[in-house]
Protein backbone atom coordinates (compact mmCIF):
# COMPACT_ATOMS: atom_id res chain seq x y z
CA UNK A 1 0.00 0.00 0.00
CA UNK A 2 1.12 3.65 -0.31
CA UNK A 3 2.88 5.05 2.26
CA UNK A 4 2.25 8.94 2.79
CA UNK A 5 5.63 10.81 3.37
CA UNK A 6 5.03 14.34 2.04
CA UNK A 7 2.81 16.98 4.42
CA UNK A 8 1.74 18.31 1.21
CA UNK A 9 0.27 15.09 -0.21
CA UNK A 10 -1.21 14.47 3.47
CA UNK A 11 -2.67 18.23 2.98
CA UNK A 12 -4.29 17.48 -0.46
CA UNK A 13 -6.65 14.60 0.68
CA UNK A 14 -8.10 16.82 3.56
CA UNK A 15 -9.73 20.47 3.42
CA UNK A 16 -8.21 23.13 5.42
CA UNK A 17 -9.19 23.81 9.66
CA UNK A 18 -11.85 26.08 9.99
CA UNK A 19 -11.30 29.27 11.44
CA UNK A 20 -12.86 27.94 15.39
CA UNK A 21 -10.24 25.00 14.78
CA UNK A 22 -7.77 27.41 14.89
CA UNK A 23 -8.99 30.24 17.04
CA UNK A 24 -9.44 27.80 20.31
CA UNK A 25 -6.03 27.41 20.71
CA UNK A 26 -5.20 29.28 23.98
CA UNK A 27 -1.28 29.68 25.51
CA UNK A 28 -2.33 28.94 29.28
CA UNK A 29 -5.37 28.57 31.59
CA UNK A 30 -8.16 29.99 30.59
CA UNK A 31 -11.23 30.60 32.70
CA UNK A 32 -13.15 28.08 30.80
CA UNK A 33 -10.45 25.79 30.50
CA UNK A 34 -9.55 26.11 33.60
CA UNK A 35 -13.17 24.51 34.48
CA UNK A 36 -13.16 22.34 32.28
CA UNK A 37 -9.85 20.75 33.22
CA UNK A 38 -10.22 21.02 36.87
CA UNK A 39 -13.69 18.73 36.20
CA UNK A 40 -11.73 15.93 35.34
CA UNK A 41 -10.87 12.80 37.53
CA UNK A 42 -8.78 10.79 34.21
CA UNK A 43 -6.90 12.00 31.29
CA UNK A 44 -4.26 10.27 28.99
CA UNK A 45 -0.39 10.75 29.44
CA UNK A 46 1.63 10.70 26.30
CA UNK A 47 5.08 10.76 26.23
CA UNK A 48 8.12 9.71 24.17
CA UNK A 49 11.28 8.67 24.53
CA UNK A 50 14.27 6.39 23.13
CA UNK A 51 12.21 3.07 23.36
CA UNK A 52 9.47 4.68 21.79
CA UNK A 53 5.76 6.17 22.71
CA UNK A 54 3.65 5.73 25.68
CA UNK A 55 0.16 6.32 26.48
CA UNK A 56 -0.90 5.99 29.87
CA UNK A 57 -4.54 6.59 32.01
CA UNK A 58 -4.08 8.88 34.81
CA UNK A 59 -7.27 8.76 37.08
CA UNK A 60 -7.77 10.36 40.95
CA UNK A 61 -10.83 10.89 43.21
CA UNK A 62 -10.96 14.66 42.11
CA UNK A 63 -9.14 16.76 39.57
CA UNK A 64 -6.69 14.59 37.92
CA UNK A 65 -3.94 17.88 37.81
CA UNK A 66 -3.58 20.54 39.86
CA UNK A 67 -2.81 24.07 38.74
CA UNK A 68 -0.04 25.67 39.67
CA UNK A 69 -0.27 28.62 38.10
CA UNK A 70 -1.74 29.54 34.63
CA UNK A 71 0.54 27.90 32.58
CA UNK A 72 1.81 25.36 35.15
CA UNK A 73 0.09 22.21 36.30
CA UNK A 74 1.06 19.50 38.77
CA UNK A 75 0.31 15.72 38.29
CA UNK A 76 0.56 13.01 41.12
CA UNK A 77 2.17 9.35 39.96
CA UNK A 78 0.20 7.16 42.25
CA UNK A 79 1.09 4.16 42.90
CA UNK A 80 1.20 1.65 40.01
CA UNK A 81 2.56 -1.24 38.63
CA UNK A 82 6.52 0.23 38.67
CA UNK A 83 7.33 -0.19 35.13
CA UNK A 84 7.45 3.33 34.89
CA UNK A 85 7.08 3.84 31.13
CA UNK A 86 5.86 7.24 31.83
CA UNK A 87 8.17 8.90 33.95
CA UNK A 88 11.29 7.29 31.96
CA UNK A 89 10.06 9.05 28.87
CA UNK A 90 9.73 12.15 30.75
CA UNK A 91 13.25 12.13 31.73
CA UNK A 92 14.58 11.52 28.56
CA UNK A 93 12.34 14.09 26.55
CA UNK A 94 10.54 15.93 28.37
CA UNK A 95 7.41 16.52 25.02
CA UNK A 96 4.28 15.43 27.24
CA UNK A 97 0.30 15.79 25.46
CA UNK A 98 -2.79 15.29 27.98
CA UNK A 99 -6.02 14.18 27.05
CA UNK A 100 -8.50 15.41 29.80
CA UNK A 101 -12.41 13.16 29.83
CA UNK A 102 -15.10 13.73 31.56
CA UNK A 103 -17.46 11.26 32.28
CA UNK A 104 -20.93 12.59 30.19
CA UNK A 105 -19.35 14.86 27.91
CA UNK A 106 -18.53 13.89 24.06
CA UNK A 107 -15.84 16.65 24.25
CA UNK A 108 -12.24 16.31 25.41
CA UNK A 109 -8.98 19.13 26.06
CA UNK A 110 -5.89 18.41 24.98
CA UNK A 111 -2.76 19.85 26.41
CA UNK A 112 0.61 19.90 24.76
CA UNK A 113 3.50 21.40 26.44
CA UNK A 114 7.09 19.66 28.30
CA UNK A 115 7.39 17.94 32.11
CA UNK A 116 9.48 17.28 34.71
CA UNK A 117 9.67 14.95 37.71
CA UNK A 118 10.48 15.98 40.87
CA UNK A 119 10.76 14.91 44.65
CA UNK A 120 9.87 18.06 46.17
CA UNK A 121 8.46 17.51 50.01
CA UNK A 122 6.23 20.16 49.75
CA UNK A 123 4.80 19.69 46.29
CA UNK A 124 4.25 16.08 47.35
CA UNK A 125 2.55 17.23 50.67
CA UNK A 126 0.15 19.18 48.71
CA UNK A 127 -1.38 15.35 47.41
CA UNK A 128 -1.76 14.28 50.94
CA UNK A 129 -4.09 11.03 51.22
CA UNK A 130 -5.05 9.96 54.29
CA UNK A 131 -1.17 9.79 55.04
CA UNK A 132 -0.33 9.15 51.81
CA UNK A 133 1.83 10.80 49.07
CA UNK A 134 2.92 9.97 45.65
CA UNK A 135 6.86 9.34 45.38
CA UNK A 136 7.08 11.93 42.57
CA UNK A 137 5.17 14.73 40.95
CA UNK A 138 4.52 15.51 37.33
CA UNK A 139 4.92 19.36 36.42
CA UNK A 140 3.57 20.31 33.07
CA UNK A 141 4.38 23.66 31.40
CA UNK A 142 1.62 24.41 29.03
CA UNK A 143 2.35 25.11 25.08
CA UNK A 144 -1.27 25.15 24.14
CA UNK A 145 -4.77 24.18 25.30
CA UNK A 146 -7.48 23.68 22.82
CA UNK A 147 -10.72 21.33 22.69
CA UNK A 148 -11.07 18.28 20.65
CA UNK A 149 -13.70 17.72 17.97
CA UNK A 150 -16.76 15.84 19.47
CA UNK A 151 -17.03 13.35 16.78
CA UNK A 152 -14.86 10.42 17.80
CA UNK A 153 -16.68 10.14 20.99
CA UNK A 154 -19.86 10.38 19.54
CA UNK A 155 -19.12 8.16 17.11
CA UNK A 156 -18.19 5.37 19.73
CA UNK A 157 -21.10 5.44 21.73
CA UNK A 158 -18.70 5.23 25.40
CA UNK A 159 -21.28 7.15 26.95
CA UNK A 160 -24.15 5.66 26.13
CA UNK A 161 -24.74 3.34 29.15
CA UNK A 162 -24.19 -0.14 27.63
CA UNK A 163 -21.67 -2.56 29.18
CA UNK A 164 -19.65 -4.41 26.38
CA UNK A 165 -17.04 -5.76 28.97
CA UNK A 166 -19.10 -9.33 29.69
CA UNK A 167 -16.61 -11.02 26.86
CA UNK A 168 -13.34 -9.78 27.83
CA UNK A 169 -10.38 -11.63 29.08
CA UNK A 170 -9.21 -10.77 32.60
CA UNK A 171 -5.95 -9.37 33.44
CA UNK A 172 -5.06 -12.91 35.13
CA UNK A 173 -5.90 -14.84 32.13
CA UNK A 174 -3.61 -12.20 30.13
CA UNK A 175 -0.95 -12.53 32.19
CA UNK A 176 -1.21 -16.53 32.34
CA UNK A 177 -1.38 -16.56 28.38
CA UNK A 178 1.87 -14.44 28.20
CA UNK A 179 3.68 -16.36 30.91
CA UNK A 180 2.61 -19.68 29.85
CA UNK A 181 0.85 -20.38 33.18
CA UNK A 182 3.92 -19.32 35.54
CA UNK A 183 2.16 -15.95 36.60
CA UNK A 184 -1.83 -14.93 36.55
CA UNK A 185 -4.77 -16.71 36.47
CA UNK A 186 -7.91 -16.95 38.72
CA UNK A 187 -5.31 -16.83 41.68
CA UNK A 188 -4.53 -13.31 40.30
CA UNK A 189 -7.39 -12.06 39.24
CA UNK A 190 -9.26 -13.34 42.86
CA UNK A 191 -6.73 -11.24 44.96
CA UNK A 192 -6.92 -8.07 43.10
CA UNK A 193 -9.85 -6.45 44.25
CA UNK A 194 -8.34 -6.39 47.93
CA UNK A 195 -4.29 -5.74 46.51
CA UNK A 196 -5.78 -2.64 44.65
CA UNK A 197 -8.16 -0.93 47.51
CA UNK A 198 -5.34 -1.20 50.13
CA UNK A 199 -2.65 -0.15 47.46
CA UNK A 200 -5.16 2.32 45.55
CA UNK A 201 -2.91 6.09 46.66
Amino acid sequence: MRKIRDIDALAALYGKPGAPALRKVATQMTPLYRKWIMASRLCVLSTVGPQGTDGSPRGDDGPVVMELDPQTLAMPDWRGNNRLDSLRNIVDDGRVSLMFIVAGSANVVRVNGTAFLTDDAALRARFDKNGRLPATVIVIEIAEIYTQCARALMRSGIWAGIDESGDLPSVGEILAEMTSGEEGGAPYDDAWGARAADTMW
